[in-house]
This record gives C-alpha cells, sequence and structure tokens, in this order.
C-alpha cells in the first residue's frame, strides 16, 4: 500500500536527492582562486572548469528512481531489489562528489557543505525502507501459511 512508511522514506530521499540539483556541494580555493562545484560542475566565476553532467545525470536518474520505487508498492521484491540498486547508484554519486572535488586540483583548500551529506541520509532512508518493505513481505508471507 502507498501510505506506508516506507512511502514517506523513499518520498524524503528523492526529495534530498533531487534538492541536490540546485546546492552548492564545496567551494575549492587553488592559487587564491574561488572555484563552486555545484551539479552543473565546478565554476570559477562564470567560466566552466569541470562540466558536471556525470553527477546531474546521476542526481535524475536516482531521483527517478525513487518516484518510480514508490508507486511499485504491490511489487515489494522488486522494490527491494530497486532500492539496493539504488544504493550503489548513491554510493557512486558520493565517490564521484570526491572524485570530482580532487581530480583536477592539486594543493586545493576545499569546504565541503551540508548537501554532501544528503546521499549518506538517502542511502540510510533507503535502507529503512528495505527493512520496513522486508517487513511487509514476511507478513504476507506468514498469512499465506495460515490459509
Amino acid at each position: 500500500m502507498i501510505q506506508r512508511i516506507q512511502t514517506a522514506f523513499l518520498l524524503v530521499a528523492a526529495l534530498l536527492v533531487a534538492s541536490l540539483y540546485k546546492l552548492k556541494f564545496a567551494d575549492l580555493i587553488v592559487n587564491g582562486e574561488l572555484y563552486i562545484f555545484n551539479a552543473k560542475g565546478i565554476f570559477n566565476g562564470e567560466e566552466l572548469v569541470f562540466d558536471g553532467l556525470p553527477i546531474l545525470i546521476f542526481i535524475w536518474l536516482i531521483a527517478l528512481l525513487h518516484m518510480a520505487i514508490i508507486f511499485m508498492y504491490k511489487k515489494r521484491i522488486r522494490q527491494i531489489r530497486m532500492l539496493v540498486f539504488t544504493i550503489v547508484l548513491l554510493l557512486g554519486l558520493f565517490g564521484m562528489f570526491f572524485y570530482f572535488t580532487f581530480a583536477g586540483f592539486t594543493g586545493a583548500k576545499v569546504v565541503f557543505k551540508i548537501s554532501l551529506a544528503f546521499p549518506v541520509a538517502a542511502i540510510i532512508l533507503d535502507w529503512l525502507a528495505i527493512r520496513a518493505i522486508g517487513k511487509d513481505e514476511a507478513l504476507i508471507r506468514s498469512l499465506d501459511r495460515i490459509r
């Protein structure tokens, strides 16, 4: 059913991941110059230094997967499998944050923003949703045994 607790977990995780589109991830200071890292890339003022298209694709793919998983409430095992895949994608997104931050700059001073913790929070929420879906599946299977 759509009004279960796992729906709330998934919705909050989707909103956290989708909010990454607008938020800054980090400020980088290299040789006295300020670089801003967001979902669209790393910018020095208006100049694009690194293109953030892979991160942008990951963000929207993960957010869309969360929304699709919410509406798959009749297929609980498939929900669990897709959530595990989403957790792997979130770990990949987290790794891409650090790769983009440290790949092109040596000796950069980095100030990470709070939005960098959103994928970790989404992973925790996904894990909680998996546990709740598993409990629902166990309840359904136990009721089938009684009949």
